[in-house]
């Protein structure tokens, strides 16, 4: 099923102003930008218009400044980033709205590239103000919507300028849509999910859309404490989610009764690394849901020192153990298709003395490994938005796999089969487009 909306390629744009939306929300250090990998997405529409002889005005946002001006969320540095991988000049204004944007934009030439600050600076973009996207629409003649990580919110920069102003998909957007409804709609079987993150709440309604159509679906992450807490599993001081245990239940429930009927693998982690304190990976042991400790370390891994225990009241299970990654992976020898969403442990924090893996990323990078066909069979695979990106970011793994996603929220809507609202306000093709 291929993308339904026009897009840049069904208009004529030869010379003409365009106002174009991305997702520059880059993830900064100490004000310094540490991933431009959704600058560098954007690249394939931004060179198609500058093709086209447009000019080009560009309008993001960065962070949650709660509707304040804020420098600690200015795109200024995103701008000179922009410059860097395009090759030319871009010019930046420190405002969206007003006289000084308007001076900016009218003295724009063909081929040249404006950026404009921070729409989220003022409340109005995110309560979608129509009289704020009427100003902003202003800027272009044309409106291109190539921001997948905010299609799912009805925002004045993504749907408002949609009412005053022709508008079309980017190449992004196309391509973001096109890649994960395949997937969801007609992949390459065998078919795995491998799904993390912390509350079960937040996807539920993937977790059962996945019980529905995928083959294997292995559960990482906090959310796995809560199935675990279901299936009457001591925790100890986890993470876990006691109102959401009926949620959990239903859904192993449903699990249980899709592997009675066809070939379907549900799977929860066996062992995990555990810790009493987070900061101190000196605590860290890994145990398994049957009360033996597998192994009692400082620096996991390391030779394992046998004895029977169980997760104790203070500790926090805070990654998968290597048993339940070592299975995950063998599991992933035998499918085509991998969906992640969600890392399977605390994965964001840092190793020691310059170590690149967290005492809490094990079990992810394993399956990181796997992924990438360290272990012989390499798997298509989409890595959903969000943290999951955020990880492959950091360990610039980002063209290591078939498909990235710049959106979490919007990866994650359109996988449970919601109509996204920066995509649904775009114009359909043409029957002889499609």
């Amino acid at each position: 099923m291929s993308f339904s909306k026009q897009t840049v390629r069904d208009i004529e744009l030869s010379g003409k102003r365009v106002l174009l939306r991305v997702d520059y929300n880059l993830p900064m250090k100490n004000g310094k930008i540490t991933s431009d990998f959704r600058i560098e997405q954007s690249l394939p529409t931004i060179k198609y218009l500058l093709d086209k002889h447009c000019s080009i005005v560009i309008m993001s946002h960065l962070g949650r400044p709660e509707g304040k001006k804020n420098k600690e969320f200015s795109l200024r540095s995103a701008a000179e980033r922009l410059s860097k991988l395009l090759g030319q000049n871009v010019e930046f204004v420190e405002d969206c709205i007003g006289s000084e944007v308007e001076k900016a934009v009218s003295s724009l030439k063909p081929k040249q590239v404006l950026m404009l600050e921070n729409v989220r600076f003022y409340p109005e973009e995110e309560a979608n103000d129509l009289s704020f996207a009427e100003k902003l629409s202003k800027w272009g003649y044309v409106f291109v919507q190539d921001c997948f990580g905010v299609a799912h919110r009805a925002h004045a920069s993504v749907v408002g300028v949609t009412k005053y102003l022709p508008s079309v998909a980017g190449l992004l957007l196309e391509k973001e849509v096109d890649t994960i409804t395949k997937v969801m709609s007609d992949p390459e079987r065998p078919l795995m999910a491998i799904v993390g993150g912390a509350k079960i709440s937040d996807k539920i309604i993937v977790l059962k859309k996945f019980i529905e159509i995928a083959d294997f679906v292995a559960i990482g992450g906090a959310m796995a404490n809560t199935f675990l807490l279901a299936e009457g599993i001591e925790t100890g001081n986890s993470l876990t989610e006691p109102d959401d245990v009926p949620l959990a239940k239903e859904i192993i429930a449903l699990a249980r009764a899709r592997a009675e009927k066809s070939k379907f693998v549900f799977y929860l982690p066996q062992d995990g690394v555990v810790a009493t304190d987070i900061e101190n990976p000196s605590s860290t042991r890994i145990v398994d849901w049957n009360a033996q400790v597998i192994a009692d370390i400082e620096a996991y891994p390391r030779q394992p020192k046998h004895e029977a225990s169980h997760v104790k009241d203070d500790e926090r299970i805070l990654d998968i153990g290597p048993f339940s990654a070592s299975f995950i992976a063998g599991g992933l020898q035998m499918v085509q298709t991998v969906v992640w969403n969600g890392t399977l442990g605390v994965a964001e924090v840092e190793g020691k003395n310059n170590d690149p893996i967290g005492p809490f990323a094990h079990g992810t990078e394993l399956i990181v490994e796997a992924l990438l066909g360290h272990y012989g069979h390499r798997p298509f695979t989409i890595v959903g938005g969000g943290d999951t990106a955020g990880y492959v970011e950091e360990r610039n793994l980002t063209k290591a796999f078939n498909h990235v996603s710049t959106g979490g929220g919007a990866s994650l809507e359109l996988m449970e089969g919601k109509k996204l609202p920066g995509v649904e306000a775009l114009p359909d093709k043409e029957p002889n487009n499609l």
